[in-house]
């Protein structure tokens, strides 16, 4: 395996224990929000992955100019980059509770991405589709988590004080 099909196919794994790290160093409110955020996020991106993948079609680099790919992929549409995506993803949830953290995540979801295109599975419009997705799939993922949180929170001091 080369170092490019390496890093194409085993970043995101690592950017998730970096994440799970920096997880466990919140305190028990911020991980319970972080979580949810995170389960929220990824309903999001499924959702704008499905949604931008049926109206933007792009064929994939090795289909196109018939070199083979670095890594085995069939022969599907390219764009979003979903690795791209979840890679940002993870990068945007860490970088609202951990900024060094999240900055470096997203540095690594940038890497992510110059593979997959190193690699010839995706074209540079599949990363930065894919990045702005999973960015975006974040910062709805944790306003809606901040959202329900203080909904909760709310209703618990309420059955409290009644």
């Amino acid at each position: 395996m080369t170092f490019v099909a390496f890093l194409a196919t085993y970043t995101l794994f690592l950017m998730l224990l970096i994440a799970a790290g920096a997880w466990l160093t919140l305190d028990r409110p911020r991980k319970l929000e972080l979580l949810v955020a995170g389960v929220l996020a990824l309903a999001v991106l499924g959702v704008l992955i499905v949604a931008m993948s049926a109206i933007w079609t792009d064929p994939r680099p090795f289909v196109v100019d018939g070199l083979a790919p670095a890594i085995a992929h069939a022969a599907d549409n390219g764009f979003p980059s979903d690795h791209t995506a979840a890679a940002a993803a993870v990068a945007g949830l860490v970088l609202a509770y951990r900024r060094r953290i999240g900055i470096f995540l997203v540095l690594l979801a940038v890497v992510v991405g110059m593979s997959r295109v190193a690699a010839h599975v995706h074209h540079v419009p599949d990363i930065l589709g894919g990045l702005g997705i999973g960015l975006i799939a974040a910062a709805s993922g944790i306003t809606l988590a901040r959202v329900a949180m203080r909904a909760w929170t709310a209703r618990q001091s309420a059955s409290r004080v009644s």
